[in-house]
């Protein structure tokens, strides 16, 4: 039995170290190892991994004499502030990271596993994609991920976080997550590399031009957040994981509460100007409606005109959807809708209550727009607010105009509870533009034009954009002082949160994708 303990004591430490070269290697192109990961992601000690005397049992060229234990990929589960979670991480230095029959069984179990405890699965990608010499099998490994994932979600909060390569069939584990992450200088991602594109189209483009971090961080929309290096990166996932639920069944985590109820903020009266069409950054809104100020913000890069967040307010998780004025006035285009509709259903799958900030002029305007999909885009924004169950609570800060006004949460579509602000103007557009669509024959026959423009504008906005002009109509439920927007959205997420709805019965739905 000594002998045998030794044995074993010696090969779990050769497991453990690798390959020592390799991991210098991985170092110096700024790269940690997979296990320097985990040990970055998860609570100290946690990690109990499984099947790491698993081996490939392939046979072809350069892989004939080689299994190296673990098969290029580290797997099981482990803590993060004290909750379970499962996680894979893929080994760069065994075979390049590789995925073959194996490495994909391994991945596959602790995704069976994570739905089947109702735990998070977070995967760290680092790959050189399919291990060619095990052909189809590798493609069935690929397969089997995609499936579970389909599986897993709204059930399981699912994390992707793209360390190095991520090529092929492998960049739709990633596509597939609730939240991915990436990392510049060393992350990549495509379908099909560089040489290929050359090869096909002529067009010659760099490994980061093809596919780097801020080509998807800011172009493409895949990543949902982007970092310097690997220390910040897995820092950011572990906050993320402290305010996602474990699975649909529970709720977030929730903090002592803060008072909220009776917190009065007049910073936000001065936050926002009432001229409408001065421009402001909602985040200082948005900093001042939630606990400490702070939230994790998904998709900051991408389509900055529409702001989504996770925060805590009075302890209790919530999603928050706002216009932002200082882009494009803070219109909605069809990528803020496709960012603000992913957003919306992600929260209602797992219970987040919804808290919409509205100052919207409308949709942007345009052929390009318009021939790109923009109506398409914005029923996916319509559509994911009518479906949606959880809590929903509407703040109109000023501008709410249009078919823009109705998606963004309008009592029309559903909100339970709809306040707005004494600068609100909701309508079908601005005073001057409704003036020159019901005036344009008496305006055009005006010696003065101009003046007569300014008096029916301003008897318009007087009889039909006047603060209560919506709540005397039940289309508002109050109008607030802003410095009570803090205490009112609380006291309103309090009075919500045994909402029960149930749906109609049917398989589901048909979004317009």
């Amino acid at each position: 039995m000594r002998l045998l303990r030794e044995e074993h004591r010696l090969l779990r430490r050769q497991i453990v170290e690798g390959r020592p070269e390799a991991a210098d290697r991985q170092r110096a192109l700024g790269k940690h190892t997979a296990r320097e990961r985990l040990a970055l992601l998860l609570d100290e000690d946690s990690f109990t991994e499984i099947e790491p005397y698993r081996r490939h049992q392939a046979r072809g060229p350069k892989v004939d004499g080689d299994r190296p234990y673990t098969d290029g990929v580290i797997a099981g589960s482990g803590t993060i502030d004290g909750r379970r979670v499962f996680v894979y991480a893929q080994d760069f230095t065994v075979f390049g990271g590789s995925l073959g029959a194996a490495h994909a069984a391994k991945i596959h179990k602790v995704m069976d596993l994570a739905i089947a405890t109702g735990s998070p699965v977070i995967g760290l990608n680092d790959s050189g994609g399919a291990r060619i010499q095990e052909g189809v099998l590798a493609l069935d490994g690929y397969g089997g991920i995609f499936r579970r994932e389909v599986e897993a979600s709204g059930v399981v909060p699912q994390i992707s976080v793209v360390l190095g390569p991520c090529a092929g069939g492998a960049a739709y584990s990633p596509a597939l997550a609730d939240f991915t992450f990436m990392v510049r200088g060393t992350a990549r991602m495509y379908l099909t590399g560089p040489d290929v594109v050359e090869a096909v189209s002529g067009e010659r483009v760099s490994h980061d031009e093809l596919g780097g971090a801020e080509v998807h961080g800011e172009r493409s929309g895949l990543v949902t957040v982007v970092h310097e290096d690997e220390e910040s990166c897995l820092a950011d996932v572990r906050y993320l994981v402290s305010l996602l639920p474990s699975n649909n069944l529970e709720p977030a985590p929730r903090t002592p509460p803060r008072g909220a109820a009776t917190d009065d903020r007049p910073r936000f009266a001065e936050l926002v100007p009432v001229e409408p069409n001065r421009p402001y950054d909602i985040k200082a809104v948005l900093e001042e409606l939630v606990d400490d100020g702070d939230f994790f913000e998904p998709h900051e890069l991408w389509a900055p005109n529409v702001v989504c967040a996770l925060a805590r307010i009075d302890g209790e998780v919530v999603g928050v959807v706002g216009n932002q004025p200082s882009v494009l006035a803070g219109v909605l285009d069809r990528a803020a809708a496709q960012k603000a509709a992913r957003f919306v259903r992600f929260c209602d799958a797992f219970g987040i209550p919804l808290v919409t900030l509205v100052d919207v002029p409308g949709f942007l305007p345009g052929a390009e727009q318009e021939h790109a999909g923009i109506i398409r885009h914005g029923a996916q924004l319509l559509y994911a607010y009518c479906e949606a169950t959880v809590p929903r609570i509407q703040v109109i800060l000023r501008k709410a105009y249009g078919g823009a006004y109705i998606v963004m949460d309008s009592r029309s579509i559903g909100t339970d509870l709809s306040l707005a602000w004494p600068t609100n103007e909701i309508a079908v557009m601005g005073a001057e533009g409704a003036v020159n669509v019901l005036f344009r024959r008496e305006l055009a026959a005006s010696a003065e034009p101009e003046r007569l423009r300014r008096e029916l504008a301003a008897d318009y906005a007087e009889r039909f954009m006047h603060p209560q002009y919506a709540a005397e109509r039940g289309l508002v439920d109050d109008v607030i002082d802003p410095a009570q927007t803090r205490s009112a959205v609380a006291r309103g997420l309090a009075m919500l949160r045994d909402k029960r709805t149930a749906g109609p019965r049917r398989k589901h739905g048909n979004m317009p994708l």
